[in-house]
């Protein structure tokens, strides 16, 4: 067996593209080079091959293919659901419910729209990451025109009640937008079924290429235009149509979608090894997020006594690759505002390390990355210079 030196468990990050989504891209790429919007035959074959995968996205989520938009990835949609939606629809009203532990993406839309006059109530969450509902429904009022929550936390993995949330909207005949770019591939969407107006997704993240992402619509929900120029996208994006991106995320959704069951079996043993590995060798360590109702690719971990960026330097060292928090965010020197929203202490919530898995990690690579941990986290407690802990921390 050749030797381990490199475990990548950064999958809620961006994951590697799939070799079926490769070869179609390159293809799109060499053979289908006309552009979407030209009438003569090549333009007509990308066109096709647009068409093609919007229906391959629409089938996956339970949409219709006139409701899928193409973007360049999940900042882009999330911004445009937001603002698009909240600005079409000012005459009603100005106030927007989104959650505290929501995707920069999402949480800087909303501050956008407060300097034009829209007022923005942060629900907060449990010690969970759990979305509280009943301040939901008292926030609600006549003039609240979108509600904005993520399916499954980025950082924790908690995955939100959306359906509830999304039927209370419904109900309250306001438009409500879910980020599910970590959800999708993960759990099961069918956006009619459940009372989405609107959802944002990535190619990225379930093995497609970065660049690319989608914007669902429901048919009848008021949106403004995000970008002007020409007629593309139904006159609501104007720009020239990515096709080979749009094409191999078709294909990444589809294989995402039909292998879901299976894929997600391969995560529950993957994730149960690691946690036992973890929690047998190391001590001082507690799991962040929801303990059933989460992502089966992620875990989110504490570890007493150490500071989480040195943590993932060492790690780097030894070619194993996490993450302390959402990618979007790895340039703030602030601790994670989805553990602060959760009430860990500043200290606890910049002690944490985000583990995210592939269908296709080994038993192997998880023996060799928590090895690289047990080294990393001892080395760490052992030299730390503020001796809070007082030589009572064990390992």
């Amino acid at each position: 067996m050749e030797k381990i030196t490199s475990v990548y468990l950064d999958h809620a990050a961006t994951t590697p593209m799939l070799s079926e989504v490769y070869k179609e891209m390159v293809t799109a790429l060499n053979d289908i080079y006309g552009n979407a919007a030209s009438l003569y035959l090549k333009g007509r074959e990308a066109d096709e091959a647009l068409e093609a995968a919007r229906s391959k996205v629409a089938k996956a989520i339970g949409a219709n293919p006139s409701e899928i938009f193409f973007t360049s990835g999940g900042s882009e949609s999330n911004n445009w659901a937001i603002k698009g939606i909240a600005r079409a629809n000012r005459a009603k009203g100005n106030h927007i419910i989104t959650s505290a532990i929501e995707h920069p993406s999402v949480l800087e839309s909303c501050k956008a729209l407060e300097k034009e006059g829209f007022e923005v109530t942060y629900i907060p969450v449990d010690d969970k990451g759990v979305v509280d509902y009943t301040e939901i429904v008292k926030a609600i009022r006549p003039e609240t025109v979108l509600i904005s929550i993520m399916s499954a936390n980025n950082e924790v993995g908690t995955i939100e009640p959306i359906r509830a949330i999304a039927e209370l909207a419904n109900m309250s005949d306001i438009p409500f937008h879910t980020d599910a770019v970590q959800a999708i591939g993960a759990i099961p969407f069918n956006v009619h079924e459940m009372n989405i107006s609107a959802l944002s997704l990535s190619a990225h993240k379930f093995g497609g290429p970065k660049g690319i992402g989608v914007l669902y619509v429901k048919k009848g929900v008021k949106i403004d235009k995000f970008i002007d120029g020409g007629h593309q996208e139904r006159n609501l994006r104007a720009g020239t149509s990515n096709v080979p991106g749009a094409v191999a995320l078709g294909k990444a959704i589809e294989i995402a979608t039909e292998n879901l069951e299976e894929n997600n079996k391969k995560l529950r043993n993957i994730r149960k090894y690691f946690l036992k590995q973890v929690s047998e060798r190391i001590h001082n360590i507690s799991l962040n997020g929801h303990p059933s109702q989460r992502l089966l690719n992620n875990v989110n971990i504490s570890f007493e006594g150490v500071e989480g960026e040195a943590l993932l330097m060492m790690l780097d060292r030894s070619g194993v690759y996490v993450s302390t928090g959402s990618a979007c965010a790895s340039g703030s020197l602030e601790p994670s505002h989805v553990l602060v929203a959760m009430g860990l202490e500043e200290e606890v919530a910049q002690s944490s390390i985000r583990f995210t898995f592939s269908p296709n990690t080994t038993t192997e690579e998880i023996d060799y990355a928590v090895n690289c941990l047990y080294k990393a986290v001892k080395k760490i407690r052992s030299i730390s210079a503020v001796r809070i802990y007082k030589n009572k921390v064990e390992l």
